[in-house]
């Protein structure tokens, strides 16, 4: 009777109980791989958020691709200009699934103070944006909220959502 009192008080110990979509979401969270993408002087505030300082590496972010192929989040800080749409559409286009939009600074959520026809008005007028940073540039410490924000959207996701879960009709 002790024998099963003393595994019951063991079990009750070494149970954990989570749901799939946690787990996965966790390590989603803890592993997004920001693309290299600087266009104004957001981008300077966007390095900042690197140094030692602010050190956004200890949300899991310390690898900055260069490729868009291997990241998952794309920063958009600063002004993008018409000339310039087509070029941040390919890049967003390169990024495997699942893929998130930062647009960080006026410039890039609104046009900032350049409201005439060369400059796009938001980078949602092309992308999907999950996070808007606001600030002319906004300080790393609003980046660093952009990022919990978007913490907090991944962790409310569903891994049924996920294109490579989705089950295929047999033909």
């Amino acid at each position: 009777m002790s024998e099963e009192v003393l595994i019951e008080e063991q079990l009750k110990n070494n149970i954990f109980l989570t749901t799939v979509d946690a787990v996965y979401n966790w390590g989603r969270k803890g592993s997004v791989w920001p693309v290299m993408f600087g266009l104004a002087c957001c981008a300077i505030e966007m390095i900042g958020a690197a140094s030692a300082r602010y050190d956004f590496s200890r949300f899991g972010m310390e690898v900055m691709r260069a490729s868009p192929r291997q990241a998952d989040l794309m920063i958009v800080a600063g002004t993008v200009v018409h000339k310039m749409a087509p070029q941040v559409l390919r890049i967003y286009d390169q990024m495997p699934e699942p893929k998130y939009v930062l647009a960080m600074g006026t410039c890039a959520t609104s046009g900032g103070p350049f409201p005439g026809y060369a400059v796009l008005q938001g980078i949602d007028e092309i992308l999907p944006v999950d996070v808007y940073v606001p600030g002319c540039p906004p300080r790393p410490e609003a980046l660093m909220q952009g990022f919990m924000k978007l913490h907090e959207d991944i962790m409310k996701q569903s891994i049924k959502t996920v294109s490579w879960y989705q089950k295929e009709e047999p033909a």
